[in-house]
């Protein structure tokens, strides 16, 4: 896998973490046993970033408001260093988010993806199928009985 390929991954797995519901997080990472020792690069620290928009998705940038998050960063005894940026006011969350981005990082990497990983993406999809039944149960279909050509 080239960096670019890695970025991406990594890219992918730390918008996974900070949209996993904190509980289901929290199972996951009690469920690989003893989280290893880590040392606080940023403590968990709770602030505000400005959210923006764009009309149309290609319009002029504009600042839609704020929106609390939470965010840390440790380093493993290993070394492999680990980043969490979560919605909210969960330190817990964005510390369980950074030690999974470590554990990623290391030899750990394949039973983390199988443990940790794949059952959070099972659950996202799930909420995503959830969503549009919903919508898919309310959509209105129109036909016509008699299109008027003869």
């Amino acid at each position: 896998m080239g960096q670019a390929d890695g970025t991406l991954a990594r890219h992918a797995w730390m918008g996974l973490l900070a949209r996993s519901q904190p509980g289901r997080l929290a199972a996951a990472v009690e469920a690989l046993g003893t989280p290893p020792g880590h040392d606080w690069l940023r403590a968990p620290e709770v602030g505000a970033v400005m959210v923006r928009g764009r009309v149309g998705g290609a319009g002029a940038a504009f600042n839609l408001g704020e929106m609390t998050v939470t965010r840390c960063a440790l380093r493993l005894a290993s070394g492999e260093v680990g980043h969490g940026y979560v919605q909210g006011r969960d330190k817990a969350h964005a510390t369980r988010a950074a030690l999974v981005d470590a554990l990623l990082q290391g030899p750990r990497a394949a039973e983390v993806e199988a443990g940790v990983l794949a059952p959070l993406r099972a659950d996202e999809a799930a909420r995503r199928d959830l969503r549009a039944a919903k919508a898919a149960a309310t959509r209105v279909e129109f036909f016509t009985l008699q299109r008027g050509e003869d």
